[in-house]
């Protein structure tokens, strides 16, 4: 009878946890998108040594249809999830691969390793520094990116919050981002309950807060997509009544899971690559 009744008011939302019920039976999996593909573009693989990070990281570099290393394009950075690597799929599949849909655009993406420090500096370790001073050079120096306007970011989860905090901190530099169910929080306590390790204090939690951040966004187009069931959905909700007109949020039916990640794969995509300048 306890679990029955446990079970019933997770279901009606009185308890924490809805999301793992909605996984387990399914409620969660939201229909996948329609799509037909092109031949991939180039894959380009490597590693550096990051002075930001004070490590090697790795490196997947995607390109669209017909267009390989040389090829001068809009840039994206695809920042993964808690847990990931450069070799994390987008949406479920391969940087080349998620390009190659229909109606794309043509931009290339690129994704390096971020470690699990949601993106922003740390004692030691500073992902975003890679990305701004790193990454982005690196891949100028390939002819990606090198036009006024032509760089952006797209993330999911952990890379979600970070592509939100990467246009607000560097505006200058993105200019247009997509986050796919973005993990956020309004609190520090609420952070550290859910991972301890995002931030190291409440000090660092407050300078890396998307929400107090929400004005330097005011010029850059933005497309938030977040599940109605997904556990960040207060937080998202609390987030977008402080956008600027110009941000998008788009909130459907899922939760936090690959089937909601995949659904918004080539929207979210065609959103980047058209605010990009060619």
């Amino acid at each position: 009878m306890v679990l029955a009744g446990g079970f019933e008011l997770v279901d009606h939302g009185v308890l924490p946890g809805r999301h793992t019920l909605d996984e387990l039976d399914g409620a969660c999996s939201v229909p996948a998108p329609a799509e037909s593909f092109r031949k991939p573009g180039a894959t380009l693989t490597g590693r550096f040594f990051s002075r930001a990070r004070n490590r090697e990281v790795g490196y997947t570099l995607g390109y669209p249809p017909g267009h390989t290393t040389g090829t001068p394009l809009p840039l994206g950075l695809y920042l993964h999830a808690d847990g990931g690597s450069h070799t994390s799929p987008l949406g479920g599949l391969p940087l080349a691969q998620a390009l190659a849909g229909h109606g794309l655009p043509a931009v290339a993406l690129i994704a390096v390793d971020g470690g699990n420090l949601y993106w922003h500096p740390h004692p030691g370790d500073n992902p975003m520094a890679m990305l701004i001073e790193e990454v982005i050079p690196m891949c100028q120096r390939l002819g990606l990116g090198r036009s006024p306007g032509s760089v952006g970011a797209i993330g999911i989860s952990m890379g979600g919050y970070g592509t939100i905090l990467l246009a607000e901190k560097h505006p200058e530099t993105i200019s247009a981002a997509a986050a796919i169910s973005p993990a956020i929080w309004t609190s520090y306590a609420e952070a550290r309950a859910a991972n301890a390790g995002a931030f190291t204090d409440e000090r660092e939690f407050a300078d890396n807060n998307v929400l107090a951040g929400t004005r330097s966004l005011a010029h850059t187009p933005l497309r938030i997509a977040s599940g109605a069931d997904d556990p960040f959905h207060p937080e998202v909700i609390a987030l977008a009544q402080r956008l600027p007109r110009l941000a998008s949020v788009d909130i459907g039916a899922g939760c936090h899971d690959n089937s909601f990640f995949a659904s918004q794969r080539h929207v979210s995509i065609k959103f980047l690559g058209d605010h990009l300048s060619a």
